[in-house]
């Protein structure tokens, strides 16, 4: 396209995240104009077109492809409709961006690689956001200067403040989070996995033994060449949201996001010197959101790959898939 037009997006789903996607779409990106929105949710698209000044909406995603001022689409659905919302999105002739992950299954992302191919000049990218982030940025590149060595372990710890509700369970069959995975492939440079065992237990939320899910877990992941990915995760969590990764290196060790500050104010009272912290995953990564979406629209802008390609989120989704068979074999798998 013309490095001087503006980007005509269409976002399908607008629910928590969706939301900031189409808000960020709509005021904060250079060179877009969010031009149509899709959802089945009367009320989704009533908030679009009262917050947005949305007029162009669509309760079907195949109506939305059919607008022919469209040039990208972003999908912000449930991880099951990925595959196929990206593979009409592509046949429509759209660039797209689709939350993470790719998909639920390995075959289904690899039937995207190959329609993706068939289109070599509109870009997919599938939004792993902490490659965007501030600090894990910063992280990357000290790393690849060399400061901390050759990296050979990534311990990541990715913790939910605790939802009595339960309300996330409703998306516990269809829906999964391999940004550790993904990152952690990143910072030791895209290794071959090789096997991976994962634990995990029910310490709240009952309702997940429905799903054969856990609220609390850990993982560990040996990839070629001796190096190493250990993950843990938690849903339970009393004090808000917490993401913590260290890289080891043969000479140091960088930490990310050891104190999970909402901001730099600190209390000093009658139970000690605290702050507060970030409750939820998009206060601590605002930034990375945003990022991410400017990344697409720079790379079709450009005509360039993005900056993580579709095999990435491929090799994250299948050594996800791998940890959860261990999970429920109790038993290490081969990759």
């Amino acid at each position: 396209m013309n490095a001087t037009s503006r980007l005509r997006i269409g976002i399908t789903g607008l629910g928590r995240l969706g939301r900031r996607h189409a808000q960020n779409l709509a005021q904060r990106v250079p060179g877009v104009e969010l031009v149509a929105a899709c959802s089945p949710l009367a009320e989704e698209l009533d908030w679009a077109r009262d917050s947005l000044g949305l007029l162009n909406l669509h309760a079907d995603y195949e109506a939305m492809l059919a607008q022919n001022d469209i040039d990208a689409v972003f999908l912000v659905t449930p991880t099951s409709l990925h595959p196929g919302h990206i593979i009409a999105g592509l046949q429509a002739g759209k660039h797209v961006f689709c939350e993470k992950p790719l998909a639920l299954d390995l075959a289904e992302c690899r039937r995207v690689e190959a329609e993706a191919a068939k289109h070599p000049k509109l870009k997919v990218m599938i939004g792993y956001g902490r490659r965007f982030d501030p600090s894990y940025s910063d992280a990357y590149a000290k790393v690849q200067s060399g400061l901390i060595g050759t990296p050979f372990l990534v311990r990541s710890q990715n913790l939910d403040m605790n939802d009595p509700s339960g309300f996330f369970m409703r998306f516990a069959p269809t829906s999964g989070s391999v940004h550790d995975i993904d990152f952690a492939r990143w910072f030791l440079g895209s290794p071959k996995p090789l096997r991976v065992f994962a634990a995990g237990t029910i310490a709240i939320h009952q309702g997940l033994r429905e799903f054969g899910d856990v609220d609390n877990g850990v993982a560990i992941c040996e990839f070629e060449g001796g190096k190493l990915a250990c993950f843990a995760a938690s849903r339970t969590m009393a004090h808000g949201h917490e993401t913590l990764t260290e890289v080891f290196g043969t000479q140091g060790r960088l930490t990310i996001g050891a104190n999970p500050r909402l901001d730099r104010v600190e209390i000093s009272d009658a139970y000690g010197v605290r702050n507060e912290c970030t409750p939820t995953f998009y206060e601590r990564f605002e930034e990375s959101f945003l990022r991410e979406t400017i990344e697409f629209v720079q790379a079709v802008r450009e005509d360039r790959p993005p900056a993580l390609t579709l095999h990435d989120a491929t090799e994250a989704t299948r050594i996800g898939i791998a940890l959860r068979e261990s999970l429920l074999t109790r038993r290490a798998v081969e990759l």
